[in-house]
């Protein structure tokens, strides 16, 4: 995947610098590079780019004015975002923004790798995730093939040789595994948090370290699917 992005940085050399490692990067596109906030505003109510790369303090208006906009401005396409600053003071805020990482300048060829690969993560996830109000399967619960929409389905839980789906208004029992029955759902929209629950990510309401809230239903999170699950709502949220 490949990701049109922007540079906003003040300082001419650090343009530069990151200018330098995005060409060492094979799936970034440099379609645009500012010296000021205002600049960059006026490029991205014109221009949808995937990915921006800027430092916070900018002159006359900063960076989190800038991201206002997208909050602002709901026909605006929301890039992901990473900061590239050395003032790590406003990294808490920044995340407040949903930014996807934070590098302290000057930030190693390694760091800044790292940083894009969330990127791309994320941008394939915003990719694969479409509105599937629509959308349905057929499953066979009691010797019947029943049509389920997918905005209709809460969780699945695993229950021996069977899994049991629970929706809106029912719950089915049927023969499969959780992996094959995985398969079957959006990727993107569905996630497993354990290995005896898959979930409907927009139906959640509200989690923790241990739990994720359905409906006052609470239903076990694997410690290890925890950070899959926050940038997944991210992903939905934006």
């Amino acid at each position: 995947m490949n990701l049109n992005c922007i540079i906003i940085d003040s300082n001419s050399l650090q343009r530069f610098t990151t200018i330098k490692l995005t060409k060492n990067h094979p799936s970034l596109n440099v379609i645009g590079e500012f010296s000021t906030a205002l600049e960059a505003k006026k490029f991205l109510q014109k221009t949808a780019v995937d990915l921006i790369l800027m430092d916070i303090d900018l002159p006359a208006s900063n960076g989190f004015e800038l991201l206002n906009i997208f909050s602002t401005n709901p026909d605006l396409k929301t890039p992901c975002a990473i900061i590239v600053s050395e003032d790590t003071s406003h990294a808490f805020k920044a995340f407040e923004y949903n930014v996807i990482d934070y590098l302290e300048k000057p930030a190693s060829e390694n760091r800044f790798n790292e940083a894009i690969s969330k990127a791309i993560l994320q941008a394939k996830m915003k990719e694969n995730f479409q509105d599937y109000d629509g959308e349905h399967i057929f499953v066979k619960s009691n010797l019947k093939k029943r049509k389920i929409y997918i905005n209709q389905i809460k969780w699945i839980e695993a229950l021996g040789d069977y899994v049991k789906l629970i929706t809106n208004d029912k719950s089915f029992v049927i023969l499969s595994t959780m992996k094959a029955f995985e398969n079957e759902l959006p990727k993107g929209l569905f996630l497993r948090i354990h290995k005896s629950y898959i979930i409907n990510l927009k139906k959640v309401e509200r989690y923790d370290s241990k739990f994720v809230e359905i409906e006052k239903m609470k239903l076990p999170l694997s410690r290890t699917r925890k950070t899959q699950l926050s940038e997944a709502l991210d992903v939905i949220v934006n």
